[in-house]
């Protein structure tokens, strides 16, 4: 935990991303991947598993940008992979809004 805290703290300092609009089409395609994909290793629910719960709760009102940075450069020494590969800064902050506003399921 105190791992993720660094790194947080480190995003905190990078500034904010870049805020296009997601299309309605892409939302429901970056809804199915955090279900999907993020939910292989932090549960279907989020509610944890091989990686941490991802519920509001448990990200506890982090910096969205914070979280997008982790979702696009992973946390070096854990399973969490770099998605910056396959997603756009845009795309990391929506998935970071979604994980903050949504109830897990």
């Amino acid at each position: 935990m105190a791992r993720i805290a660094a790194f947080l703290a480190l995003m905190l300092m990078a500034g904010p991303a870049a805020a296009d609009d997601i299309s309605p089409d892409r939302a429901v395609r970056l809804e199915h991947l955090v279900l999907q994909d993020c939910g292989s290793c932090h549960g279907l629910t989020r509610k944890g598993g091989l990686g941490s719960p991802l519920t509001r709760e448990a990200l506890g009102g982090a910096d969205p940008h914070a979280i997008a940075g982790i979702i696009l450069d992973g946390l070096p020494g854990t399973a969490m992979p770099p998605w910056r590969p396959l997603l756009t800064e845009t795309e990391a902050l929506w998935i970071a809004n979604y994980l903050l506003e949504e109830p897990a399921k």
